[in-house]
């Protein structure tokens, strides 16, 4: 079931099915480019929610995870990342692994789009064919994962008060074409390209093999032997699909996983340690923190909440 509205510049969709429900909203901005909004709650989207053939998509994930299959070519977001991508011709498939995701992304028809956003600001010389040519040659997709700059410039885009949303949403426009001609793209920046299909079941593979025996310690070695891979081929799959390191993704499972048992038991900090594969209560306590930003008994602390201090309307004493 779906529903369209739409008035000059704003068009709105929603649709629902048996894996959740899904909202957009599509801004026109200049000629050939335009601004969509996200809010989904659904793991396997029905209607197609790649642009059509031919156009730029560049997508910022603000929550949830974002999975895109394209060819042989799968590109994979979470919290923070941006893509830019040029669609093929209906090969595209998406997912959210999470059941969730926000964000938006820009979408510009090369064929439509001014050649040149110096036509509309002088001094921003950058055009579609530019994008494409710097980021798409060779690949469907290119991945920038999240960083403060990053953030600075999209951070805004979801907040913007309605009665200027228009006019904000061309200057950042702007402002992301402009930035985009500025990023260093090369290997030693930290280029990334999207992997193909069967590095990015390898890398959920691990995911879960690691999520399902959290007490264990492996190494590299230990997970390229059981999934029958190099570790080079391993680790490069996992950096490809995650944007970070097996050990950096191991450990912070394992907060997140000591986190939820220090809101929801009252087992000692020790023995949550234990369960998280860690002998050492000093080694957990700073592991902890690396991720979750404070020790586990401030974590614990904070996160409790007596009855008694809930002042609940219409309740006596």
């Amino acid at each position: 079931m779906s529903g369209t509205t739409k008035n000059a510049e704003t068009n709105e969709y929603s649709c629902k099915n048996s894996t959740g429900t899904m909202k957009l909203r599509t801004y026109d901005v200049f000629p050939g480019i335009s601004v969509v909004f996200y809010d989904t709650d659904m793991s396997r989207p029905e209607a197609p929610l790649m642009p059509s053939p031919g156009r730029i998509g560049l997508l910022h994930c603000r929550e949830g995870r974002f999975e895109l299959h394209a060819g042989d070519q799968s590109c994979y977001l979470s919290r923070g990342d941006f893509s830019v991508c040029l669609t093929g011709a209906g090969d595209s498939e998406v997912y959210f692994p999470t059941g969730h995701f926000q964000g938006l992304s820009i979408v510009i028809d090369p064929e439509t789009a001014p050649r040149s956003m110096s036509d509309l600001l002088p001094g921003v010389s950058v055009g579609p064919e530019d994008i494409i040519n710097k980021f798409c040659s060779g690949s469907k997709c290119f991945i920038m994962r999240s960083c403060q700059q990053l953030e600075h410039i999209f951070s805004g885009l979801y907040t913007v008060p309605e009665p200027i949303r228009t006019g904000y949403f061309r200057v950042k426009v702007l402002e992301v074409m402009l930035f985009l001609s500025s990023v260093d793209i090369s290997p030693a920046a930290g280029e990334h390209r999207a992997g193909t299909r069967s590095q990015t079941q390898l890398a959920k593979d691990v995911c879960a093999f690691v999520s399902a025996n959290m007490s264990a310690h492996y190494t590299i070695t230990e997970l390229a032997e059981h999934f029958k891979v190099s570790p080079t081929y391993l680790k490069n799959s996992f950096r490809n699909a995650f944007g970070e390191s097996v050990y950096a993704y191991i450990r912070t499972q394992k907060m997140l996983c000591a986190a939820e048992l220090l809101r929801d038991t009252d087992r000692t900090i020790l023995d949550i340690a234990g369960e998280c594969g860690y002998d050492n209560g000093s080694k957990f306590s700073q592991a902890f923190r690396s991720v979750m930003g404070a020790a586990p008994s401030e974590y614990r602390k904070s996160k409790q909440f007596p009855m008694e201090s809930i002042s609940l309307e219409g309740s006596s004493r």
